[in-house]
């Protein structure tokens, strides 16, 4: 390894660095810096990938800065550090300590940002499986809570199969080009009148796997439970950075091109199914947690109609709606899990009166919850507009139509969370508390984001332009 291979993979670096390092902090002074340590961490991850040279490449290490894994490394980081801000006062209420907890977030940013550099499907594979794995540390991680077993080992059993899926996958692709490099399995699998059933079968099971990852039906069966058994925080990064770094992968396998149509049929139905189920079983749900995961099967859904295009457009549109379902979530389950004391706010209908009697975290839930519906002037708004734009434009006018009115019909449930915050009366507990200066910060980021992107899109949208070319 050399020296510009190090100063190349410094962001990974300096994840993985601060994850050994807060596991060894707990051993002298536990307690009492991971958080802070975590968080330092992260932004300056984030800050050493801005820097970075746009077509650093690390030949031996399998791993490319390109502007795409500057863009992603950024944004895992600071998702990751404001996981970390959400989680201190929640963690403190809920009893979770140690170090594992921050160190594993960590680590799980560590795994994300792997994925998004990637030059060869080794690495990729190595990439995603890190973060997986932290996640079936973090699901579980709530001793005191019998759900957060449950949902540790049911995501676990189910993420098993999905990583067999993908290696498997990958293991035909190998056995059909001969290489792992990414640019030429894509040209020799996916280039047009490419027919070879081996490589066919290597990206069916690439998908199923990936289908899992992102919470699309059929392989969706796991996403309300563990978002209902897991720590509020964790949920937030898990339905963010998690699915982010998913779509990451798709979009490092997936060229523009005629070649993409070779798999338009399996993704047009995962696509179709997640849109109508997800949106069709949220308005059932009185959980709302579990409202929230359905609500993301259809949001990924949206999603894959933009990739479905197969043009710079539909990518551009995808990156967009990853940023701001990024930022719309982290405001929604943080200001859950500041509301949430010792016994927990569950369902909807625990939330009547809250936007009074706690104004700020009820106002940063409300903003999620226009934004996830869609409405102007949030970032919702603009994600989805750009998404069911490159749709149309990219020729899939149907199953846009589609998304169009499961969007319009998802309204009903964002909406009825709303109304119980301002428009039903309730009682609020007087062991309730203001939220925190972390969770305050946490919160104040990721609003700021969705009414910024909402104003005033062009700065983020030339970014996804320049990482595209």
């Amino acid at each position: 390894m050399t020296v510009a291979d190090i100063w190349i993979i410094m962001p990974l670096a300096i994840l993985a660095g601060a994850s050994l390092l807060i596991l060894l902090l707990g051993a002298v002074v536990p307690g009492r810096y991971s958080t802070a340590v975590g968080v330092a961490a992260c932004v300056g991850s984030a800050l050493w990938a801005l820097q970075l040279q746009p077509a650093a490449f690390s030949q031996t290490l399998g791993v490319a800065f390109t502007p795409f894994a500057r863009f992603f490394t950024v944004l895992f980081s600071l998702t990751a550090a404001a996981t970390l801000l959400l989680s201190h006062d929640h963690n403190v209420r809920r009893d979770i300590s140690g170090e594992e907890y921050p160190a594993t977030v960590v680590f799980a940013a560590f795994g994300m940002a792997v994925v998004s550099a990637s030059a060869n499907l080794l690495i990729l594979f190595l990439g995603l499986e890190a973060l997986t794995f932290a996640f079936y540390i973090l699901v579980a991680i709530d001793l005191n809570r019998a759900e957060s077993a449950e949902a540790g080992l049911k995501y676990l059993l189910l993420g098993a199969i999905s990583a067999a899926c993908i290696a498997f996958g990958i293991a035909l692709l190998y056995a059909a080009v001969g290489t792992l490099a990414i640019p030429e399995v894509v040209r020799l699998t996916l280039s047009a009148g490419a027919q070879d059933p081996i490589a066919l079968a290597g990206w069916g099971l690439l998908l199923i796997g990936i289908a899992f990852k992102i919470s699309l039906v059929p392989a969706h069966l796991w996403t309300p439970d563990v978002y209902q058994g897991a720590p509020t925080p964790v949920v937030a990064f898990l339905s963010t950075a998690s699915k982010g770094a998913a779509i990451a992968f798709l979009l490092l396998l997936l060229p523009s091109g005629s070649g993409f149509k070779t798999l338009h049929a399996p993704l047009w139905w995962l696509s179709l199914l997640s849109m109508l189920v997800g949106n069709l079983a949220a308005l059932l749900q009185t959980n709302l947690k579990r409202m929230l995961a359905y609500s993301s099967i259809a949001q990924m859904g949206y999603l894959v109609l933009a990739l479905l295009t197969g043009s710079s457009e539909g990518f551009a549109a995808v990156i967009l709606y990853v940023v701001v379902y990024t930022a719309m979530n982290l405001a929604a389950f943080g200001a859950v899990a500041s509301l949430t004391d010792a016994v927990g706010m569950e369902n909807v209908e625990d939330y009547r009166g809250v936007g009074y009697s706690r104004p700020f975290q009820g106002a940063v839930l409300a903003l999620a919850m226009f934004a996830l519906a869609g409405i102007p002037p949030t970032a919702g708004f603009i994600g989805k507009f750009f998404i069911f734009y490159a749709a149309f434009r990219g020729g899939e006018v149907p199953l846009a139509i589609i998304g169009i009115l499961a969007a319009a019909v998802s309204a009903y449930y964002y909406l009825r969370v709303v109304v119980n915050l301002y428009m039903r009366p309730g009682d609020a507990p007087a062991s309730r508390k203001p939220a925190s200066m972390t969770e305050s910060v946490a919160l104040s980021a990721a609003a700021l984001v969705i009414l910024a992107v909402g104003v005033y899109p062009s700065p983020l949208l030339r970014l996804i332009d320049s990482i595209l070319r």
